[in-house]
């Protein structure tokens, strides 16, 4: 696509940043299009199967291809930043991209897809390796006539079961190879008996909550999840609308027409200010109990805590109702929120589960009480700035790691009006695997619809608790590091309270000595051991086999991008210098594929492997993430989206960086509307994300999955404001109105609801929030204009400035010898 001659003048932006130095001149037109490669993919694989054989490209993130398993996980279970595996250590600090692994082991797959096979060997439990304790998979060797297998990644020989025994053909497979899902699928569900059962944790000294008998310990029995609901009752949350809102939504996922509470799952409703407050579900009167020891707390229940909703449905939709009445009038003002989750803990001590919390005020009492709102502007830029990225409390990472080690998972609905600490508080959510969910201002008319489907989601995703993880590797290969939102005590396992469908981590990988072989794979194995919210414990393994590469053009012909885009979005939050460190790392990348396989160019050339093209602009996208942003951005905001980048999915990563742009103004008729032949919606294409390829008449959908908002030209015709709108004046566009209400026509309305292109599944459960921007009229145009990526905004250059920068530091480097992060990079605040 290319510029249009009569594109609009930039709208209102916050301040960007100028390339300072010698600016190599570049057509706007000319340079990588992240949306031609987004697109050029989407139909290449919309029609194609993906077989998942090793040495072969991979589909996007952003694609959604049907996979066939033939032994490889698919890349919706495990991406990696290169499909070759350089031979040695040496080679792949050479080739400059990181080895890398990153994990979602419950992703969602497409309806055309076969669901993950699930295999039960009964009380003996699954094949494994007797030493590196491996799960049986379609890349072990059998040996021995049959009666041992060979592991695939310790090469050790296992002796067979007899109650596993089978012959082998003259290929040496077992003659029952096709019949045998684990020997054939790369991703596999295994039940287990009860020696992998999940252990209570041992008694503390101190116990975060008061029991009249003493906890339980050893093995415990696999359970049904149980719910929590915690919902704040402050005046805040009157106040705004959110306990209303809660109430209302709670009924909608218990007995709404689209009811998805889980069916074999308990819950329990309690309430909390100063106070909490634990209600007796058994009665139909519904019993109020208050504890107002905070500091020391307990439950006041035998029984009627936990109940099934099918069974007490009159209680709790009476209880429901009650509770916005009942705390109408309330004044206090304060909130106990960590005194609430240990109660929560207290509640499900035993046995796991999941906490969900409604939280609109920060916590000042209780358990990890809070001082004051620092004062951020003072901090900005100095050595204490960090100070604002950590827990000011340590007892909140006590709370993380007491509910962990219980098998609870805590999520998070954020309904603040001013500051709330989501550094001290959200690490709660991080460290168990749960979620948070921010909105802050919270008005009803705007977020219910948002909370609403959020909650869903939370329900109705896979997910599993009492989670334990660990990645295996064959020989010459090693795990040096974790990455996401878990606990991890030792080297080799990291822990989740709860694990679900939109949770991702990544793990490094390196080189433990030696040299691979050439004509062999290496492999990877990660195994989840879990509880079903039904209360079946599982282990769910993804296995992966890669070629051995001793080329670099190898290493770079079957790169990733989306799976290096993550590893270094992720890892970029560690560094001293996040901003600069990300474009030296970006340069470093290229500048690797420019010495190792087209080192005869001409310097003054910029050489950019086919698949690292949009590199460039996917680190410019980092730099204007809203964890990353060099202005002033509140630690609040900073820290929700550095938490929803250590645990969002690789594909939501990637629209979050480079947003989805489509000018509704000029789909092609059949787009949004089912393809005549398959059935399939057909999707519209996107565009690039920059005002030189918008027009004034038109009107534009961009959507990061936090927001979706439509920009309306000035010039726009009034037809199609009557189609959208209903009303044929830009002036009379209600600014305030919500998604839903969009598109009175009906021909048109099938393609707004599409247009989008990821809805709420893919983006993660989050269902963005929508704002109208009306050209130079309305607020939401600031973050519309912010989101056009390669523009320059949001404290970062435009997308043609950041090349020249990145083609000065390659070009420095091949004329002055050196390596990338000499004087040209840009050092600046740990921001």
């Amino acid at each position: 696509m290319y510029a249009h001659p009569n594109h609009i003048p930039q709208p209102p932006h916050s301040a960007g940043q100028r390339h300072q130095g010698f600016r190599t001149k570049i057509n706007p037109s000319q340079i990588p299009s992240a949306t031609e490669a987004i697109e050029f993919d989407r139909h290449q694989w919309e029609d194609t199967t993906y077989l998942n054989l090793p040495g072969e490209h991979v589909p996007f993130s952003t694609t959604d291809f049907v996979g066939l398993d033939q032994g490889n996980s698919s890349p919706k279970f495990v991406r990696m930043t290169t499909w070759n595996i350089p031979h040695t250590s040496r080679l792949a600090g050479e080739c400059a991209v990181p080895m890398a692994a990153v994990f979602q082991p419950f992703a969602d797959l497409d309806p055309r897809e076969e669901p993950v096979p699930f295999v039960d060997f009964g009380e003996r439990g699954p094949a494994r390796c007797e030493r590196c304790r491996a799960y049986i998979n379609p890349w072990v060797k059998w040996t021995r006539g049959g009666n041992a297998w060979k592991c695939n990644l310790c090469t050790h020989e296992t002796e067979v079961s007899p109650e596993y025994f089978c012959n082998l053909d003259a290929n040496l497979q077992r003659m029952d190879h096709l019949q045998r899902p684990e020997l054939n699928r790369g991703t596999i569900d295994f039940a287990v008996p009860s020696e992998y059962w999940a252990t209570n944790p041992p008694q503390r000294l101190l116990m975060p909550y008061f029991s009249a008998e003493p906890p339980p310990t050893g093995p415990r029995r696999p359970l049904p999840m149980n719910f929590v609901f915690a919902l704040d009752v402050s005046a805040e949350a009157v106040r705004s609308g959110l306990l209303h809102t809660t109430c209302a939504a709670i009924q909608d996922i218990l007995f709404g027409q689209n009811a998805c509470f889980p069916p074999e799952s308990e819950l329990a409703i309690l309430t909390f200010d100063l106070t909490l407050h634990f209600h007796d579900l058994s009665s139909d009167l519904v019993p109020m109990l208050v504890v107002s020891d905070i500091d020391e707390v307990f439950v006041p229940l035998r029984s009627g805590l936990f109940v099934k909703p099918a069974e007490r449905r009159n209680a709790i939709e009476g209880l429901l109702t009650a509770i916005p009445e009942r705390f109408a009038q309330m004044t206090y003002v304060e909130a106990a929120l960590g005194s609430v989750i240990r109660a929560s803990l207290a509640a499900l001590a035993g046995r796991g589960g999941h906490v969900v919390v409604f939280q609109s005020t920060m916590p000042r009492v209780g358990a990890g009480g809070l001082p004051g709102e620092p004062n951020e502007a003072d901090l900005y830029e100095t050595s204490k700035e960090t100070s604002l990225y950590v827990p000011r409390d340590n007892t909140w990472q006590d709370i993380a790691t007491e509910c962990v080690e219980d098998g609870i998972g805590v999520s998070m609905f954020l309904t603040m009006s001013k500051y709330i600490d989501v550094g001290s508080i959200g690490v709660v959510a991080s460290m168990t695997g749960g979620e948070l969910f921010y909105h802050p201002r919270f008005t009803p008319e705007r977020d219910s619809a948002v909370l609403y489907a959020q909650i869903h989601r939370l329900m109705r995703r896979t997910t599993g608790y009492n989670c334990m993880m660990r990645v295996r590797t064959s020989n010459g290969i090693r795990v040096s590091e974790y990455c996401g939102n878990f606990h991890q005590r030792g080297a080799t396992d990291v822990e989740f309270g709860v694990l679900d469908a939109d949770k991702a981590f990544s793990v490094t990988l390196k080189h433990s000595g030696g040299t691979l072989d050439t004509r062999g794979y290496v492999f990877l194995q990660s195994a989840v051991l879990y509880t079903t919210i039904e209360g079946q414990r599982r282990v769910r393994t993804c296995n992966l086999a890669l070629p051995v590469v001793e080329l670099a053009w190898n290493v770079f012909r079957l790169a990733d991008l989306d799976a290096t885009v993550y590893y270094l979005a992720r890892h970029a939050q560690k560094l001293a210098n996040i901003r600069e460190d990300l474009t030296e790392n970006c340069s470093s990348i290229l500048l690797a594929y420019r010495n190792k396989c087209s080192n005869t160019s001409s310097y003054d050339q910029l050489i950019l492997p086919e698949a690292f093209k949009g590199l460039p602009v996917y680190t410019l996208g980092m730099h204007k993430s809203k964890c990353l942003r060099a202005r002033n951005v509140s630690s609040d905001v900073r820290n929700y989206h550095a938490h929803r980048m250590l645990s969002m999915s690789v594909r939501s990563l990637m629209q979050l960086l480079y947003p989805p742009l489509l000018a509704l103004h000029d789909l092609a008729e059949d787009a949004g509307l089912p393809d005549p032949t398959t059935g399939r919606i057909v999707l519209p294409d996107i565009m690039r994300d920059s005002h030189l390829y918008m027009e004034a008449h038109g009107v534009y959908l961009i959507d990061n999955g936090e927001a979706m908002i439509m920009w309306v030209g000035g010039s726009v015709s009034p037809q199609i404001l009557l189609d959208l709108f209903g009303v044929d004046d830009l002036m009379a566009v209600d600014a305030q109105m919500v998604a839903n209400s969009l598109g009175l026509k009906p021909s048109f309305l099938p393609r707004f609801t599409t247009s989008s292109r990821t809805g709420a599944p893919s983006a993660g459960g989050r269902f963005s929030k929508f704002f109208v921007a009306r050209q130079n009229q309305d607020a939401a145009e600031l973050e519309f204009s912010d989101m056009l990526v390669e523009d320059q905004n949001a404290g970062a250059m435009a997308y043609t400035d950041y090349l020249s920068l990145v083609h000065n530091q390659i070009k420095q480097v091949l004329v002055d010898g050196g390596t990338i992060g000499g004087a040209v990079a840009l050092r600046g605040s740990v921001w």
